[in-house]
């Protein structure tokens, strides 16, 4: 859990917190912004999750219900992430009437583990226990049916809020005979142990030999398979079996960062883990002629990490979106920036996460690569960045390292992988936030629906 008493800093509401002149938003676009690259309750560099938490509250019940529904439908099922969402549908379940009235569909599509039953309620009674709304009631009774018996019995955990209360208070009804029986089995507390892998190895069965098993009966979720690579390479798992299950492994709910964390505890499967982040990309075709793709290596990129416990920063997953965004590009060139601009090789998968990363340093002077980039010429440009931009002083290099120039084209993307209240940006930059493969996807269906290619600005 994030701290959640801390001062907040005092920045004018249309600049960024380093004092660029910050793009205008919407409350729909601040929203999205805010959302679709949030982890509930976590600090940033600038902003500790608290504010971001209660900023997410006050934008949702500030536009439109169905508006507010779709971006956490967005968020949950492209942008893949679980707590934001709901705490979107807690927003509009204590809002007026025609916000209650989107809860129950939201809750019955969102909601795609049972853990997420347990943890909306947590959600719900954050600020003191109170009566659950009617639209509450129905869309978890809605989405309680979803999940089989191994679903249930593997998140049937022992904590203050447990899936048996959840289903006292939706009054859930089972779809058959079979999932009536189960759902007794569940509030009797006599569901059969699901067969997983902390359920296995918490048994005292050899280590190896439960793993191994896991592996060849596709026992393992795709998470839970990155996440252990290096307790499977410990337990001397032969390496074959390991990299058969990286290769027919799902990576449909995995977000790209996730398999640069696995390559820092299994670098001997590198080949393997960017094999199975580029299936993201597997049907996807080149985006045609020349790409500047611009990465932000300032400190607030890579100082703070994108949760209180993970091992990885924004710069990473940062470096993640690169390495895919490099894949379907036909011509390349890049850039990074921090106190300067640089020229990174063109390199592939975790080379190039390599090579960006040798070139972090201070102060976050974005308008110098746009400037280069400029210079140097493009048909489209990507920046991946938290948007926090230095504003140029005395001592500085001049307007370039302020907000950007003007890109050369209309194909000018921002890519933010911050929740940060403000950003910089002008009208020609298309602001694209969150970091799943879902922002590249956005790029390529963009510019199919162009007849023709921009020119030149």
């Amino acid at each position: 859990m994030a701290r959640t008493n801390a001062p907040a800093r005092n920045v004018p509401q249309h600049q960024t917190y380093e004092g660029t002149p910050a793009k205008r938003l919407t409350d729909a676009q601040a929203l999205r912004r805010a959302l679709l690259s949030c982890l509930l309750w976590e600090d940033q560099f600038y902003e500790d999750g608290e504010a971001i938490a209660e900023r997410l509250q006050r934008l949702t019940l500030s536009v439109e219900p169905s508006v507010a529904a779709n971006l956490a439908i967005e968020a949950r099922e492209q942008a893949k992430l679980r707590h934001a969402p709901l705490w979107v549908a807690r927003a509009l379940a204590g809002g007026v009437l025609a916000q209650r009235a989107v809860v129950a569909d939201l809750l019955a599509r969102i909601i795609q583990r049972p853990d997420e039953l347990t943890e909306f309620l947590a959600l719900y009674w954050k600020g003191g226990k109170v009566p659950l709304a009617a639209q509450v009631k129905k869309g978890l009774a809605r989405a309680f049916p979803k999940f089989s018996a191994y679903q249930l019995a593997k998140y049937d955990r022992a904590e203050a809020i447990k899936l048996r209360d959840v289903l006292f208070l939706s009054h859930a009804k089972p779809k058959d005979a079979e999932q009536a029986a189960t759902w007794k089995q569940l509030v009797d507390g006599t569901l059969p142990a699901a067969d997983t892998w902390e359920v296995a190895l918490s048994s005292g069965a050899d280590k190896r030999a439960t793993w191994e098993r896991l592996l060849t009966e596709q026992k393992l979720g795709a998470l839970a398979l990155l996440r252990n690579l290096r307790n499977m390479l410990e337990a001397k798992v032969p390496e074959a079996t390991i990299r058969t299950a990286l290769g027919i492994m799902s990576v449909e709910r995995v977000l790209p960062f996730r398999f640069i964390a696995a390559a820092k505890y299994a670098p001997t499967l590198e080949s393997d883990l960017e094999a199975a982040m580029f299936r993201c990309l597997a049907s996807q075709d080149k985006l045609p002629g020349r790409t500047a793709l611009v990465v932000d290596t300032s400190p607030s990129m890579w100082m703070a990490r994108i949760s209180g416990k993970s091992d990885l920063d924004r710069f990473e997953a940062a470096a993640a979106l690169a390495i895919l965004c490099r894949e379907i590009c036909e011509h390349v060139r890049i850039y990074t920036f921090n106190e300067r601009a640089y020229d990174v090789p063109a390199r592939q998968g975790f080379a190039l996460r390599d090579a960006l990363a040798q070139t972090k340093g201070n102060y976050s002077r974005g308008g110098l690569a746009v400037a280069k980039a400029n210079a140097d010429g493009y048909d489209r440009i990507i920046v991946l960045t938290d948007g926090e931009w230095h504003y140029p002083t005395s001592d500085q290099d001049g307007p370039a390292a302020s907000v950007s120039p003007a890109p050369l084209t209309e194909r000018a993307y921002l890519l933010n992988v911050a929740a940060y209240r403000n950003a910089i940006g002008s009208s020609k930059w298309v602001m694209i936030d969150g970091w799943s493969e879902a922002l590249i996807d956005y790029i390529a269906a963009t510019e199919r629906s162009t007849a023709s290619p921009t020119g030149a600005a």
